[in-house]
């Protein structure tokens, strides 16, 4: 698939507004919407008598998610209601002892640090890591740690300043010396290639409504085999088991995979229309789309300079992201969206920065156009 015709399925969208907010909640595209509206048309004509198509579906969007991650097996990959679920599945079911403690980046976004948080009644230490300005040090994670770490977890993009972590070192330091590495991948799947057969990584996981162009309620977790028996299981139920369908049979024999996690009844909707737009996106390609928002964002960072705004964000090119962090040379970042939005633009603002996030369907016009009405701004 070409951008272009990537663009063309975004036309709702771009009728009403120049939208670079993808690190928040994104637009779907046409075929995302036409997935819901199959589904919702199905269970209207058909209720129950549709759900052998249904459950299909679900395992061919997780083959889908699969070939996202280049994970070994789909038995690897589970469906989860959003990131915070896929945290809290590591969260609450890792084998915790009094005194342990768990090693993150001060500026994770809340959902990476209320899980671990809710972790001292059992005994647990969360170790915040500061910035330094729009960068994370692997060094200053790797010093936080002591002989009690167990858990080492990072934002694979982080949400506010838009820094990109090295998960290959990162990993690699965490296998060396015994260390749980978890990863919230959810402000990079969609626009950095995720090979989890290759990055050292124990556990991830990613709602779909930001750049994967999915409907909320409707992410991906990643589990590694080695893991799967070592962690409790939390949020089990009827389908967690190796013989869901026997209903009248309680045989409470776990699936020896990551879909003893998938308890109850899936979000058949949402994941359907996930699976469109991961299809759309596997077709233009992630390698083609990382470096189309390489292009845009540096271009962004270019022509913002030159009109006074300050960068905030790490450009260097192993950590630069499809999020920029800007300061306009005048205004507040609140005031600055809010004006934009008046305007057609959306945008957003994070950590009293503004927060720009073109994903590989916008153009350099877009980017222009935005600089254009927020310079000019009183």
């Amino acid at each position: 698939m070409e951008l272009a015709s990537w663009r063309q399925q975004m036309t709702a969208v771009l009728q009403r507004w120049v939208f670079l907010d993808h690190a928040a909640v994104a637009p779907l595209p046409q075929c995302a919407v036409a997935a819901l509206h199959y589904y919702a048309h199905s269970l209207a004509e058909n209720g129950v008598a549709a759900f052998p198509y249904w459950f299909a579906r679900v395992e061919e969007v997780r083959r889908l998610a699969a070939q996202l991650l280049n994970a070994p097996s789909t038995d690897d990959i589970c469906f989860i209601p959003n990131t915070t679920w896929g945290i809290s599945l590591v969260a609450e079911g890792f084998p915790w002892q009094p005194g342990d403690n768990v090693v993150l980046a001060a500026e994770e976004y809340p959902a990476n640090q209320y899980p671990w948080l809710n972790l001292a009644s059992r005994g647990v230490e969360v170790r915040r890591v500061p910035s330094r300005g729009a960068r994370i040090l692997p060094d200053d994670l790797f010093q936080a740690c002591d002989r009690r770490t167990r858990v080492l977890t990072v934002s694979s993009v982080e949400f506010a300043s838009g820094f990109r972590h090295d998960l290959e070192l990162l990993g690699s330091w965490c296998r060396e010396h015994n260390v749980f590495f978890f990863v919230d991948a959810i402000q990079s799947l969609g626009v950095f290639p995720m090979d989890v057969q290759r990055l050292p990584i124990d556990a991830l996981a990613a709602d779909g409504h930001k750049w994967l162009l999915g409907p909320e309620g409707a992410g991906i977790a990643y589990i590694r085999r080695e893991w799967v028996e070592r962690l409790h299981p939390v949020g089990v139920g009827a389908f967690s088991v190796v013989h869901p369908w026997d209903f009248s049979t309680i045989d409470f024999t776990l699936k020896p995979h990551a879909g003893r996690w998938e308890g109850g009844a899936y979000n058949m909707a949402g994941i359907s229309a996930l699976g469109a737009s991961l299809q759309l996106l596997l077709e233009v390609g992630i390698p083609r789309i990382t470096e189309r928002i390489i292009q845009l964002t540096d271009h962004l960072c270019e022509q913002a300079q030159r009109r006074g705004w300050t960068v905030f964000s790490s450009r260097l090119p192993a950590e630069q992201s499809g999020i920029v962090s800007l300061i306009h040379p005048r205004l507040p970042a609140r005031q600055v969206v809010t004006a934009c939005r008046d305007r057609g633009i959306v945008i957003n603002a994070r950590a009293g920065r503004v927060r720009v996030s073109p994903h590989a369907y916008n153009t350099p016009d877009d980017l222009d156009r935005f600089l254009e009405v927020a310079s000019a701004l009183d």
